[in-house]
């Protein structure tokens, strides 16, 4: 490679939603932006047991944009696994991120446990992809960084980070590497976030790598999808069930309950107990209050982020398997929001056989996971090697959907100093990539490509 070159490769999030990865390299440094965990179909959760696609110790950092699974979860595999420099992120990301590795390395050894005792895993012994010491040997690399430090991450490598109103602590990373200058949008925020302070305008860059989860749609008006999820909880009650929201502990948790506390203030729903159940979660919800207190939040946000007078919380294991059969109706928020893992799978177990009760997921759900098959109408569906009917009423609000959509996804990029000479658009299926990049082609007039994993261009 030529000394004064720099080079991009798409190791992650290309053809698919999860799983995000992009490295940048020029003669005497080489940097990871994200390190994702791939979630869903099979064929990319396979990926999570390869070799990654360079040698771990030959990374000098990583730069993480946010604290989803998506972005931070591989990083246990890759510290365990040779890598050995600072991993760059916000303070919030730091916190949140390390209340997510840590659950992740707990669910990943549960997981396993439950495999070797069901004897439902193809392997023998089940292992799990990493362990909670795996977990923690990446939180102890962790170095925080404020928002717009001009931070050296590696010899000739420059970083900054702005905010992308996403989760909270979540941003966009500016990367220069010599005289390149490339940008990579995380995921990015909708402009109006109930709780963070609006994402920043995008930095300079000539090279942008954008997410397109939502690059095919628009979001429907504000509030609309909040209406069916208040008219379908008043017939589940109404009937006398339960209902079970199946919500992100990482911010999405936080904004159900305030949505729920809301509807009941207005009258929209009952007031009837509401049980937050998810370590994460409440967890999350401390670091949120943290930042509040801080003044880190929109205008007018306090750490009373949540006043709902009927919420109680399941802190433990059994108040948790109580909910299985709660006895009396109710509404259970619970983790994690794909239905793919956590607490809400063993309720799952147990609530979908009912036909009295309902089952809400709130927002995007990436192709291969349970709840995207409860989405498109399965009538069974696999939970710890058993198949599950499906009998409870299933709706899906995407009304909590903190990520832009096509139209905001434009905006970000229309407001940059000057139009960049190259896009790149990952993260998202590939009919929601390529309506994007048709988009972008047609708005901005510059080169667009959905990139292929593994492939590698030259930064201008």
């Amino acid at each position: 490679m030529d000394e004064q070159q720099s080079v991009l490769s798409f190791l992650g999030a290309a053809g698919t939603v999860t799983g995000s990865a992009h490295l940048v390299e020029r003669a005497g440094g080489r940097i990871l932006v994200d390190c994702g965990l791939y979630q869903g179909e099979r064929r990319w959760r396979r990926l999570n047991w390869e070799p990654f696609a360079v040698a771990p110790e030959s990374i000098d950092a990583v730069v993480i944009t946010h604290a989803h699974l998506d972005h931070c979860g591989y990083l246990p595999v890759l510290v365990r696994d040779g890598f050995a420099g600072p991993v760059w992120l916000t303070e919030s990301t730091a916190a949140l991120a390390a209340i997510v590795l840590r659950d992740s390395g707990h669910l990943n050894e549960r997981e396993a446990q439950f495999a070797r005792a069901g004897g439902y895993s193809r392997h023998d012994p089940p292992l799990p992809l990493y362990t909670l010491a795996d977990a923690e040997r990446a939180v102890a690399r962790f170095r925080p960084v404020g928002y717009g430090d001009d931070v050296e991450i590696a010899d000739g490598i420059r970083a900054v980070l702005s905010p992308a109103g996403h989760v909270l602590g979540s941003a966009a990373v500016q990367v220069q590497a010599g005289a390149s200058r490339v940008l990579f949008s995380g995921d990015l925020g909708r402009p109006a976030h109930p709780v963070l302070a609006p994402r920043a305008a995008p930095l300079d860059a000539r090279t942008v790598v954008i997410e397109s989860t939502y690059g095919d749609r628009v979001h429907s008006p504000s509030g609309s999808h909040h209406a069916e999820l208040a008219a379908s909880v008043r017939r589940t009650l109404a009937r006398g069930g339960s209902v079970l929201l199946a919500a992100f502990a990482i911010d999405r948790t936080v904004l159900v309950l305030m949505e729920l506390a809301e509807l009941m203030r207005t009258g929209a729903i009952p007031a009837v107990p509401v049980v937050a159940d998810s370590p994460m979660a409440l967890a999350a919800l401390d670091v949120y209050r943290a930042a509040a207190t801080r003044g880190e939040l929109r205008p007018g946000i306090g750490p009373d982020l949540v006043d709902l007078p009927t919420l109680r919380l399941a802190r433990t294991p059994e108040e948790s398997m109580a909910l299985n059969e709660p006895g009396a109706p109710c509404i259970v928020v619970s983790a994690s929001g794909m239905a793919s893992g956590g607490r809400v799978v063993h309720h799952l177990r147990h609530w979908l056989p009912d036909r009295l009760s309902c089952v809400v997921l709130t927002g995007f759900q990436a192709p291969g996971t349970r709840g995207r098959a409860l989405v498109d109408g399965a009538r069974e569906v696999k939970i710890q090697g058993r198949y599950v009917p499906v009998r409870a009423e299933v709706i899906q609000d995407e009304g909590f959907s903190v990520h832009a959509d096509a139209d905001e996804l434009l905006d970000w990029l229309r407001a940059m100093p000057r139009p960049p000479a190259s896009v790149y658009v990952v993260h998202g299926e590939e009919h929601a990539a390529l309506a994007l990049a048709d988009r972008v082609r047609q708005e901005l007039d510059c080169a667009v490509t959905v990139p292929r994993r593994g492939e590698k261009v030259l930064l201008d």
